[in-house]
């Protein structure tokens, strides 16, 4: 008989072996075969996405694909590795079939349980936490059962997330720092960090009999206080010009008091003097600001010598720096008070300090 040979009117004892899987999670399944004994000539129906394995006196017999299989004498290769068929193959084999799922499970989460350190060359020092999904399929049911499943009877993806959820975070925390990226490029670079991260997990998958077909970063969150001083460094940039963002600001103040018109009399003045009171500081600032930059634009003036002023005695203007009058020949040298001897100021008729008249 062939591997698709139709059943004889005779095997009336023929069992089907099959697996119709109801979930999305599961990852091996056992077949509830009684007592462990399948009967010569059994049908196995294997799907594609799925692997049948035998076990038999726990050693791991064949792994069978897609397809369906007469278990019978002569046409199947785990017939050469059982010794149970003795008798011609009348009396059944006692083996365990496991089914593997071998599609692909996808939107698994993973993500950091604690803050990642990093030494980063714009902020220093930050903590970083990351999050992400990821995709995996068995790719050897022989290792599957061999290194995890063991001879469960069911076993899901939540029996081995925790320890993939632990080793992709180790894994990526390790090309994190290798890659050297700075916190404020990160976001432009989250498929490189997770095909990078990707390529050093495939091996520790491989060991468990699975592959990591899909490795996604969604996002790398900074601590609250970094991404605070971020903000802060966007918005004095859209902002350019402090001067004139103030003065907009002054502008906005007064006509927001101005439409006030539900607190009386006293608020309006109050919020009008504010606005004012801003508008004048804003105005005083530039003006100063203003001078500060003429004065410095200015040549300095070239000295001159004495101030230009009139005689101390009879008022004739005078050149600067003149020691005499020319109208009275007055000497311009500071005079002082015939009684007190203080020094009086130029054209006093009487002392500031005792009151005697100037002569």
């Amino acid at each position: 008989m062939g591997i698709l040979d139709r059943l004889s009117p005779s095997a009336q004892f023929i069992e089907v072996i099959e697996w119709l899987d109801d979930s999305s999670n599961t990852m091996l399944y056992r077949f509830p075969v009684r007592d462990q004994e399948i009967k010569n000539g059994a049908q196995l129906i294997v799907r594609e996405s799925q692997a049948a394995v035998f076990v038999h006196e726990g050693q791991i017999a064949d792994v069978f694909g897609a397809g369906r299989f007469s278990v019978d004498g002569g046409n199947t290769p785990i017939l050469s590795k059982l010794g149970a068929w003795k008798h011609g193959f009348n009396s059944p084999i006692k083996s365990e079939v496991y089914f593997v799922n071998t599609k692909q499970f996808t939107d698994l989460k993973w993500g950091t349980s604690n803050p990642v350190m990093m030494r980063d060359t714009d902020f220093g020092m930050v903590r970083l936490r990351a999050f992400g999904i990821y995709s995996m399929r068995v790719a050897d049911p022989r290792e599957l059962i061999k290194q995890i499943s063991g001879t469960n009877s069911r076993f899901v993806t939540e029996d081995i997330e925790g320890q993939l959820r632990r080793t992709m975070v180790s894994a990526f925390s390790d090309s994190l720092a290798e890659s050297k990226i700075a916190a404020l490029d990160l976001a432009s670079n989250y498929d490189e960090l997770g095909s990078f991260a990707r390529t050093k997990l495939q091996d520790e998958f491989k060991s468990l009999g699975l592959e990591l077909t899909k490795f996604v970063v969604e996002n790398i969150s900074l601590p609250e206080e970094v991404e605070a001083a971020m903000d802060k460094r966007t918005s004095m940039g859209v902002i350019g010009d402090v001067g004139r963002y103030a003065q907009f600001q002054a502008a906005d103040a007064m006509r927001d008091a101005a439409q006030n018109t539900g607190g009386g009399g006293a608020a309006t003045g109050a919020g009008l003097g504010a606005g004012f009171a801003i508008g004048n500081a804003m105005a005083g600032a530039m003006s100063d600001a203003m001078k500060h930059s003429s004065e410095s634009a200015a040549p300095p003036a070239a000295s001159t010598g004495a101030a230009a002023g009139k005689c101390v005695k009879c008022g004739a203007a005078m050149p600067a720096g003149s020691k005499f009058c020319s109208e009275c020949g007055t000497s311009q040298a500071a005079a002082k008070c015939s009684n007190c001897q203080q020094e009086l100021k130029p054209g006093a008729k009487f002392c500031d300090e005792c009151g005697t008249k100037v002569g």
